[in-house]
């Protein structure tokens, strides 16, 4: 099997590879890789959008008299020529808030155009420098430092390096009259770039960190609200559970406890029990999914208001001072079994959640629950009072599961959450949840 050379590269990939670098360079001198939009165009301060024109307008007052001077009073440069050469060499700088790469443009050939016309004259002006004066100098540098800060790499490499050509250019043409400003721009130049993208890609690397914070941030309070979706779900389920069986169960004796039953009937009722133990054994099924993480506490009946006492009592023995104050219409409810399952298993565990959130930030408030029927809706009210203990809450900043809990629960039984601060430094949550079904059937989907 012939083996593949290992000498140097053939000749032909070093120079496709040298054309298209070049390809890449004179793309990045000919398109911007920003929008034509200011720095801080985003921010809400009006000021700050402000600041980078009024940068630039400085820029350019000082600029354009201070060119015409020196090229006219230190070169010697006719009055309407050094205009000229101010206006192309300092009026592009108001372009570096939107365009500075335009604007490069414009003051490179508008610098190299005053070096020829200096170059021109018969003898150069004691004290003086060439190829670029210092105000060229100067500006020239503001513009770099444009650059650096909104252009990327390949842009600002392709400029260095025509600034660059363009001095040793200079220089090789007039020797003699060059005295080392052709290399003092490219080296400043350099420096300046530098700092521009150090600036710049500091800059990029903390937009890309918030970002990824936010998407980060959206990611957990979706998975939070998935796994709230999922725990309600479990339960919901076992509620229904319950009542395919009691089905099951009516369905099946139905023939035993009612005489005088056609055949029809029975073969109705025995299609109703079938149907039902065949949904229950798709429910149970299901269960096994959801459980799927092992669980044995979650196997216990439902609580539901019977056990808001039980629930007080171990809250206060955690430290928490709470007063439970249940009506008796409340209890006479329950009683009578006038509570939706989904509704009496959706209030305990609002109380319970909200005892929680007590307990984790506020520890040693002194909280109030109350629960009252009116109207044809269970009314809950958690209200606790500022902490009164010393030192950090256990939790400063929560997941969001409990108020992402009570809400789930809310929407799912048709009722309202309404939670907030106190004025007082405490925590209110109020739920109200309807005795009865609502009229519109539940969407499977919200399961």
């Amino acid at each position: 099997m012939p083996t593949s050379p290992t000498g140097p590269p053939p000749a032909d990939g070093l120079l496709s590879a040298a054309r298209r670098n070049l390809r890449e360079l004179a793309h990045g001198l000919s398109h911007a890789s920003h929008p034509p939009a200011p720095p801080f165009a985003g921010s809400p301060s009006f000021w700050l959008r402000l600041l980078p024109y009024a940068v630039v307008l400085a820029l350019t007052a000082v600029f354009v008299p201070v060119t015409i001077q020196v090229l006219a009073n230190d070169y010697g440069v006719p009055g309407g020529i050094a205009a000229a050469l101010a206006v192309g060499q300092a009026a592009p700088l108001l372009m570096l808030a939107h365009r500075p790469l335009q604007a490069w443009w414009i003051v490179f050939a508008a610098d190299i155009a005053g070096a020829l016309v200096l170059l021109g004259n018969a003898e150069q002006p004691q004290g003086t420098v060439w190829p670029w004066t210092p105000t060229v100098v100067v500006g020239y540098l503001f513009v770099l430092l444009a650059l650096g800060l909104r252009e990327n790499r390949r842009t600002v490499v392709g400029v260095w390096l025509a600034t660059g050509a363009a001095g040793l250019l200079l220089h090789l043409a007039a020797p003699s009259r060059s005295d080392g400003s052709a290399l003092l721009l490219p080296v400043l130049g350099a420096l300046v770039l530098v700092i521009g993208q150090a600036v710049r890609e500091r800059g990029e690397a903390q937009r890309r960190l918030v970002e990824q914070e936010t998407i980060s941030e959206t990611e957990r309070a979706r998975r939070t609200l998935l796994e709230e979706r999922t725990r309600i779900a479990r339960e919901l389920h076992d509620v229904v559970a319950h009542h395919m069986s009691v089905i099951t169960v009516q369905a099946d004796s139905a023939p035993y406890r009612i005489d005088g039953l056609s055949d029809e009937v029975r073969e109705e009722f025995a299609s109703i029990a079938a149907g039902a133990r065949e949904s229950l054994a798709e429910m149970r099924r299901l269960l096994s999914v959801l459980r799927s993480d092992g669980s044995r506490g979650e196997l216990a009946p439902q609580p539901g208001l019977d056990r808001l006492q039980q629930l007080v009592e171990a809250t206060v023995r955690a430290g928490l001072p709470v007063e439970l104050s249940l009506a008796g219409q409340v209890r006479e409810t329950v009683e009578r079994g006038a509570v939706p399952p989904a509704v009496d298993l959706s209030a305990y565990r609002i109380v319970q959640e909200a005892l929680a959130n007590v307990v984790r930030h506020a520890p040693g408030a002194p909280t109030r629950v109350s629960v009252t029927v009116s109207d044809g809706h269970l009314t809950m009210l958690v209200v606790n009072g500022p902490t009164q203990q010393t030192g950090s809450p256990l939790e400063v900043s929560g997941t969001g599961h409990g108020l992402v809990g009570m809400r789930e629960r809310v929407r799912l039984t048709g009722g309202t959450l309404d939670t907030g601060p106190l004025p007082d430094g405490g925590f209110r949550v109020s739920a109200r949840l309807p005795l009865r079904p609502p009229s519109a059937s539940l969407n499977p989907e919200d399961l």
